[in-house]
């Protein structure tokens, strides 16, 4: 009866055609960058992958706000009507989609309320005012959707979900649709996961162009709601989430993007948070790169449990975003290097 459930939930998940994927980039050009690609050659991915091995960062950290939830966020909001953009929008985030939320509704002329946990960055906080939105803070990130979810109901504002929904991956796909066309011949991609929107949109693309390319997502071990997802055979939701990468820190998976995600992603693996602290500092010591916590996942995949694997392969790695204060980076940062040593 699972399997059936299960099969009926992938049979009927709309999910971004290539057309719309391709329509979608158009539409965003000019209000995003079509980010850099870099292939990494030096340092660990000398020392632990064999000469043959190609890695590719696709750099989405060097994106407008500093992520790549503007896309997704800019294809939500453009398909509002005007009594929808009068009564304003909401999002629930730690940050990063809030910060997106706040730049697309300034963008737009309609106003943003956005909820987020209390342990959110203080730069993150501070830049989703400065775009002038009204921040909502609250204990947990449970509480944080939950709020959501009744501004919703009680001031008639549109939901921009950080992570669910057709608009939000087909904005997402864009990554893929951008990687797909600068990194011809990829045998992997491998995609940060959080509750699945940027995991699934770039899968739809990627499988779409090229269904030979394998396409991986990674968790943190203490926010892996997908990973068991697909174990389970059904959405998951966590009891409570607990990883250093707040950004990956969804409490569950929805359908819509576990329906995706399910369909063209070919495996998900899970990562602890030494092992993303030692990315962290693997990229800044050898790319020069100060990234946050959920843009080091994908290097700690590739260096973790998916090596074997993808050892002498062409990989592209996703790196997500770069909102860090320079304290909590300093913290992420030592903590890596003594993994390291």
């Amino acid at each position: 009866m699972q399997a059936c459930a299960e099969d009926d939930l992938l049979s009927s998940t709309p999910y971004p055609s290539l057309d719309a994927l391709r329509a979608n980039a158009q539409r965003l050009r000019g209000r995003v960058l079509e980010t850099p690609v870099w292939r990494w050659r030096t340092g660990i991915v000398e020392q632990r992958l064999s000469a043959s091995t190609e890695v590719w960062l696709k750099l989405e950290l060097l994106q407008r706000t500093g992520t790549f939830k503007l896309r997704g966020a800019l294809t939500a909001i453009a398909a509002l009507d005007n009594a929808a953009l009068q009564r304003g929008v909401v999002a629930a985030s730690a940050g990063n989609h809030a910060m997106a939320a706040a730049h697309a509704a300034r963008a737009a002329g309609t106003g943003a309320k956005l909820c987020m946990p209390r342990h959110a960055s203080p730069a993150r906080i501070e830049a989703c005012r400065a775009d002038g939105a009204e921040v909502l803070l609250f204990d947990t990130v449970h509480d944080a959707f939950a709020a959501a979810q009744a501004l919703v109901a009680d001031e008639g504002r549109t939901m921009i979900h950080p992570f669910d929904g057709p608009l939000t991956a087909l904005g997402t796909g864009t990554v893929g649709l951008e990687l797909m066309a600068q990194v011809p011949g990829l045998d992997a991609v491998i995609v940060p996961v959080g509750g699945g929107g940027l995991a699934g949109g770039i899968a739809a693309a990627v499988k779409q162009i090229n269904p030979a390319c394998r396409v991986y997502g990674v968790e943190p071990v203490g926010a892996d709601a997908m990973s068991r997802s697909f174990e389970q055979g059904r959405v998951a939701t966590l009891a409570r989430v607990d990883t250093v990468a707040d950004s990956l820190g969804a409490p569950y998976a929805l359908p819509y993007s576990y329906g995706v995600c399910r369909r063209f992603v070919d495996e998900m693996v899970r990562v602890s948070d030494d092992a993303l602290c030692q990315a962290l500092h693997w990229l800044f010591r050898d790319m020069k790169l100060a990234v946050e916590p959920a843009a080091a996942t994908a290097t700690a995949a590739l260096m973790g449990p998916l090596r074997a694997q993808l050892d002498g392969r062409k990989v592209g790695l996703i790196v997500c975003g770069a909102n860090i204060d320079a304290a909590g980076f300093a913290t992420l940062l030592a903590r890596g290097a003594a993994v390291t040593s």
